[in-house]
This record gives structure tokens, sequence and C-alpha cells, in this order.
């Protein structure tokens, strides 16, 4: 017993000493760090400190402008290291936070599921109670709701081109022939004489002859026409004189300054709800595939944008020679349920359709690119016309085609000379060398078109060229530095005179006059 309670004697004061020597251990290691945490930060700091202030005193100023520099790089290197620190913690956070939101978002789903499980139970037994007590067989049921799913099939498999369908719905038991009659059967010089007539007998709208013989110049020329000129003066309702006249009433589309893309004039898939958003520029186009007359579209003040930016396509394509080549991409497929004209997803633009763009003068409108000037004929309508008292003169049915065979008529009868086009060369010759400006290949193709077409209405071949040079030429010249340039341009006035008749060339010479005048 005695040796018993000697053993645990001994145990215990060994346990004892242990437990002292543990806690003697712990506190020299706690008081070693926190004086080894009091030195770092007091007593080394005191001495770093003592250590700076006894060496400075014997610092040049380079040696002062080197500190500085190493301080710098210290304490810049410190605040980098601590902000490493303070985003990695701040990333840990939020990965932390990322995985419970995601947990959460698993019991949650886990939830709907449990009661979508529930619901659907639900619906087995009504359907069985409606079996049970109704008479019908569950086959019965599935039928009906067979017929339910295909009934909104039918509904959802609808034309993807709600507007265009319309259009074909519209013209499918409708002639679109022109059946003209013997009065409707006139020459470009009656065709110009009685519009001048029917628009100021029934519309009200006065017109100067050689604005009309622009006009229909201007079509021969090209299918794009730009009316500039200040507000009020006509611009807008002479298209849609043309649309009344020729009984086809002009779609008139206003561009908004918004307008960066195709999109915005011919509209755009929508892949969500796989519906084509179309626009009434794309519907007006699209009908005149069914038509064999003459159509007029206005994009209405057309440098409210940036043209070749949402006309860019249409810039492109009426470059092609060919123009069965006249595409414009609208879907990259093509459908059952789509249009009856569209194919391929793609839709032709016919020959009969003209793009008359209407254009302002001011700070709100962005400037007209050599682009778009060089593809389209230009007509300038600054003045009103003079009101004329006209007789009261009705309107005409005109196809396309006989319009485009008084075209080729004029080009056949009043083709230029080879003498006016050397005396146009001269003049492009005079205009290259001093001026660095030039008439370019599609200009003279474009001049060639214009004149006949101008005189074959009324107006002489001076006028037409005149007319047609200064506004797909000399319209350049707005460019220029013309504060250095007036000796050249008083040159140029002489030599129109010269070549033409001293005063002949109305147009061109007074443009130029306000050139030098404004310069």
């Amino acid at each position: 017993m005695n040796t018993f309670y000697a053993g645990i004697s001994e145990w215990a004061q060994y346990y004892v000493g242990f437990i002292r020597q543990f806690f003697i251990n712990l506190w020299v290691f706690v008081k070693t760090i926190a004086l080894g945490i009091w030195n770092w930060l007091i007593i080394d700091v005191r001495g770093y400190v003592y250590t700076l202030v006894e060496s400075t005193t014997k610092f040049t100023f380079l040696d002062w402008l080197f500190y500085l520099l190493v301080l710098i790089i210290n304490v810049s290197f410190i605040v980098f290291v601590a902000l490493r620190i303070i985003q990695r913690i701040r990333r840990k956070r939020r990965s932390r936070m990322k995985a419970v939101e995601k947990e959460e978002l698993l019991e949650e789903i886990e939830t709907l599921n449990s009661k979508v499980e529930e619901l659907v139970q639900e619906k087995n037994q009504i359907l069985g109670m409606k079996v049970s007590g109704g008479g019908r067989t569950q086959l019965d049921i599935n039928n009906n709701l067979t017929l339910e799913n295909n009934e909104e099939k039918k509904k959802d498999t609808g034309s993807r081109f709600v507007k265009l369908i319309a259009v074909d719905d519209k013209y499918e038991f409708e002639v679109s022939s022109v059946n003209m009659s013997p009065d409707d059967c006139v020459d470009l010089v009656g065709l110009s004489e009685r519009f001048i007539n029917f628009a100021a007998s029934q519309l009200h709208l006065y017109y100067e002859k050689k604005v009309i013989a622009a006009y229909f110049a201007g079509m021969a020329t090209s299918k794009i026409m730009i009316l500039e000129g200040i507000s009020g003066t006509g611009k807008t309702s002479l298209p849609y004189a043309m649309g009344k006249f020729f009984d086809n009433e002009t779609s008139i589309c206003s561009v908004q300054p918004s307008w960066r893309d195709r999109q915005e004039l011919l509209g755009y898939l929508n892949e969500f709800t796989k519906k084509f958003n179309e626009t009434d520029f794309l519907k007006a186009v699209y009908e005149t595939t069914y038509r064999e007359d003459l159509n007029f579209i206005v994009l209405d003040e057309m440098n409210l944008a940036r043209i070749e930016y949402y006309f860019a396509e249409f810039l492109s394509i009426m470059e092609m020679p060919d123009p069965s080549e006249w595409k414009i991409d609208l879907v990259p497929e093509s459908l059952p349920t789509d249009p009856k004209n569209l194919q391929n997803g793609k839709l032709l633009v016919p020959q009969n359709v003209w793009f008359i763009g209407t254009a302002n003068r001011d700070d709100s409108t962005f400037t007209i690119t050599d682009k778009v000037y060089d593809r389209a004929t230009v007509l300038e309508m600054n003045q009103r016309a003079k009101i004329i008292d006209a007789p009261y003169t009705s309107g005409i049915k005109m196809s396309y085609e006989y319009l485009d065979q008084l075209f080729q008529q004029a080009e056949r009868e009043h083709a230029l000379s080879t003498k006016t086009i050397d005396t146009i060369m001269k003049v492009d010759a005079f205009i290259f060398e001093k001026l660095k400006v030039t008439f370019g290949n599609r200009i003279m193709k474009q001049l060639k078109l214009f004149v006949p077409v101008f005189v074959a209405c009324g107006g002489t071949e001076v006028e037409g060229i005149d007319y047609f040079v200064c506004h797909k030429v000399l319209r350049k010249f707005e460019s220029l530095n013309l504060s250095f340039l007036h000796n050249e341009l008083e040159d140029l006035i002489s030599l129109l005179d010269k070549l033409y008749g001293k005063g002949q060339c109305t147009e061109c010479i007074n443009f130029i006059r306000d050139l030098i005048k404004n310069s």
C-alpha cells in the first residue's frame, strides 16, 4: 500500500513539474515574441531614426535626392503588397459568397422541381376523375390535347413577314398591268408640259420647265435622285406630285437621326420571336415588284443620318451593270411561308422604282459624301417657281416599259456629238489641271444619258450640260481651299464663255460667282 502511494506521489510530482515547465516555456515564448515586436516597432525604429539623423548631417544634395528616390520606391512597394493582399482577401470572400449563392440556388431548384412533381400528380388525379365521371377514355383526352396542340402550331407557323404577306394578299386577284390610252402615249415634251399643268391645276404646285426636264433626265440617268435646297421650295412635294400624276401614290419614309445601318431601313429578323421586323420602306420596295408602272420612294431629309451607312447596300448593288443582280439579302434561308417574290431570302429591286432623297443643308444634317453624289442625280431647288394659270389637266397612266422606250429614243435622237464631247473634255482638262478635280468615267457616262433626255424634254443641249456639270462636277469645288483659287475660278468662267457663248452657262457661272463671293 505504501508502495502504491509512493508511486502516485512520484507521478504527481512529475506532472506538476511538467505543467510548470510548459507554462514557463509558453510565457518565455510569448514574452520573446512581444519583446521582438516591441524592439521591431519601437526600439529598432528609434535606432533607425537615430541612425538617419546622424547620417543626414553628412548628406549632400545628391545624397538627399537618392534618399528620397529610394524612400518613394520602398513605400510604393509596401503599398503595392498591401493592396495585393487586400485584393486576395476580397476575392476569397467573393468566391465564398458565390459558392453560398450557388448552393442556395440549387436548393431553390430542387424545391421547384418537387413542386412541379406535385402539380403533375394533381393534374393526373384531375384527369383520372374526369375520365371516371365523364365516360371518356384517356385516349380521347390525349386526342383532344393533340388537336389543341396542332391548332397552336398552326398559329405559330404563320409567315415571319406579316406586311409583305399582306401585299401578296392585296395583289392576289388584282391586275397590275398598265393599260395606256392613246392620250397617255405622249413624248417627253408633252409629258413635261402635262405634268406642269397637272400639278398647277390640281395640286396648286408650280414648277419650272428646266426643273421638270432635269427631273425626267435624272430618272433616265440614275435610280437614285437627290433634291437639295432650302426648306419650303417643294423638294418633297415634287415626287409626291409625280406619284399623283402617274396614278401611283408616292411612298414617303422619314429618315431618323438614329439610323446607323441597313436594319433601320429594311428591318431585321428577330432571333427570339423568329419574326422579321419589317419597315414601311421594305414594304414599299416589295410592292413595286407587283407593279408595271412608275414607283417613287422618298427618303425625306435623308442626310439627317449618314447615307453611306444605312443606304450603303443600295448604293452598291445599283452600280452593277446587270439589273438581275440587284438583290437585297433579307434572311439567310427561305421558308415555304415566305412572300412570293422573295427568292432564296433575297429581294430583287425592280427597274420601275426610283429612290428620291430630299436634303437640307444646315447644322442639323450630315454632309453628303462624294460616294453618294457620284451615284445619284442631283437637283437643286432653292427658289419657288412663279404661279401660272394652267388649264385643268388630268393625270396619266404610263408603264415603265413605255417610259424606258422614250428614254432610249432620246438617247438615239439627241446623242452627244463628237464635237460636243471634245468641248466637254476641254473643260475637264482645264478643271483637272487648275483645280485637280476630274469628271471621271461614271460622270461622263451619266452625262451622255442626262443631256439627251433633257433635250427631249424641251431644253437645249447647252442648258443640259450646264445643269449637269454645275451639280455634279462644280459641287466638288466646295471642298477646296477657294480663297487661293479666285484667279483659276475666273479663268474657268472665261473658258465656259469661250466654249459655249458668253453667259450661256448660267448655272455654272452663278455657282462659281457664289463660291468666289463666299470664300
